[in-house]
């Protein structure tokens, strides 16, 4: 897995590492591309096209994501919430799917991240046409991601959340926090090390090290978060030939928060 900078676009197969600028096939059954995006509102677009697979390991995430595909079975569409924990997902095959994932802080006024903590929630959508807030939207590829965005903070329906005052007690940041990203600061910060662990495991670097810099007391206690978050073991990540259940997108976050 490669750690995408800006303006970089990476090629990822699922439990297979990266390659970048449109690397070859690899016949493995969940194919990712994903970017950083010209908007602070957005913290990754991704696309994606699946095989024959019908499962896969959803990682844990801090990001609430919209999310369209299309299949054998027409176009759909629909808000994955933020979510707290690995788990097993349904994959449809022979399927395209565009993701646009938002920055932490963004939101919709009426459906903010803390009602979203792991649930999905699907969207009337009319042949290419989206349907959010009263409004009709095109659904965006993989390039309008920007604009896709713009148009809903244009119409009122993405907003970013306001911080709390300067005199704000703890408490009252935590609350915040909590409403405004569905986690809280510890959860959100306990799932950005896993990934960084996975992505650096990924990359062929030992667990003993990863462990230590990552600021895991030992190797079992990276073990635990691992499974916890990511699902795959220490080991599982580290083979480049690993025949488990592909994962969903692993990167490296920057866990900015939308000003």
């Amino acid at each position: 897995m490669l750690n995408c900078s800006d303006g970089v676009t990476t090629v990822y197969d699922s439990l297979m590492g990266a390659k970048e600028n449109g690397g070859g096939e690899t016949g493995r059954p969940l194919r990712f591309q994903h970017r950083s995006a010209d908007s602070n509102l957005i913290e990754r677009a991704w696309t994606s096209r699946s095989g024959d697979t019908s499962r896969m390991t959803s990682v844990a995430r801090a990001h609430w994501d919209f999310v369209f595909w299309e299949g054998p079975d027409g176009r759909h569409a629909g808000i994955q919430g933020p979510e707290s924990m690995a788990s097993e997902a349904p994959v449809p095959p022979q399927t395209e799917f565009v993701g646009v994932r938002l920055a932490l802080g963004v939101l919709i006024p009426k459906l903010p991240p803390s009602q979203l903590v792991d649930r999905f929630v699907a969207l009337p959508v009319d042949g290419r046409w989206l349907h959010l807030g009263g409004e009709r939207f095109a659904i965006p590829s993989y390039a309008q991601a920007e604009d896709f965005v713009a148009l809903l903070v244009a119409k009122g329906l993405l907003v970013v959340a306001e911080q709390p005052g300067e005199r704000a007690t703890e408490r009252t940041r935590q609350r915040h926090h909590l409403n405004a990203i569905g986690l809280s600061r510890r959860t959100v910060q306990q799932i950005t090390r896993a990934q960084d662990a996975a992505v650096r495991l990924q990359s062929g670097e030992p667990p003993a090290a990863v462990a230590q810099d990552a600021g895991y007391f030992d190797q079992p206690h990276l073990a635990r978060s691992l499974r916890r978050f990511i699902g795959p073991s220490a080991t599982e990540l580290a083979r480049s030939d690993s025949t488990g259940r592909p994962l969903s997108l692993l990167y490296k976050t920057h866990g900015g928060v939308a000003q």
